[in-house]
């Protein structure tokens, strides 16, 4: 059974891959954040801004098996996108690795889909995956030290300097390095900051999120 909270077709918006087609899954649940707001002060990442409770969003549901999963992604695929080829899944959360498996995998694969996973990097990466973003959060025990592409939320609470964060992953195994400014309120205020830092630090590359400045989910 996979809980997934949406399901639905957009351009990644984030990152390396920014601009491409794709389908997003939408995983239910976290284990850094229970998703209810109560509890928002009191867990490890708090300043998530998607909403992966319960199944009700567009195209979400309970699927029974990897192949009804993987047979509403390529139904959405197909409704969406002009051509059979380029097939691009995207499976995030919440946190994916809580569901997504070796069935599923398989059975997207043998659907011709690439497969790429946005993870916080707690849990270990199954075979199979074709393209691994990292999102991981200050105060999370990392499991992952490897990924095509890191994406870091700043700024984050943390227990030591920002240079010292930036330093440890650069020591990493990553294709591409970028810095993201937190959204909300504050979010000019982050977004200078995240440009000082990749001017200070010119490993890292800056990351917007291109789909909410031109309005797509």
């Amino acid at each position: 059974m996979y809980s997934v909270k949406e399901l639905f077709t957009t351009l990644q918006g984030e990152g390396a891959q920014a601009g491409r087609a794709a389908v997003f899954c939408r995983f239910a649940g976290c284990n850094l954040w229970s998703g209810r707001e109560e509890d928002r002060a009191t867990a490890v990442c708090q300043f998530c801004d998607t909403n992966f409770v319960g199944t009700d969003g567009i195209g979400g549901g309970k699927f029974e098996s990897a192949d009804d999963l993987a047979k509403a992604i390529e139904s959405a695929w197909q409704e969406a996108m002009n051509t059979q080829h380029y097939r691009y899944v995207v499976m995030t959360g919440g946190e994916p690795l809580l569901q997504l498996d070796a069935s599923l995998i398989e059975a997207l694969h043998h659907r011709h889909f690439e497969i790429a996973i946005e993870t916080n990097g707690t849990i270990k990466i199954p075979k199979g995956i074709d393209w691994v973003c990292l999102s991981p959060k200050a105060n999370a025990d990392l499991m992952v030290m490897q990924a095509d592409e890191i994406k870091l939320v700043v700024p984050q609470i943390e227990h030591q300097p920002i240079e010292t964060t930036l330093h440890r992953f650069e020591g990493m195994d990553f294709r591409h390095r970028y810095l993201q400014p937190m959204d909300g309120p504050n979010l000019s205020e982050n977004t200078a900051y995240a440009v000082e830092l990749c001017q200070k630090n010119p490993l890292w590359r800056l990351s917007v999120q291109t789909h909410k400045m031109i309005g797509i989910l």
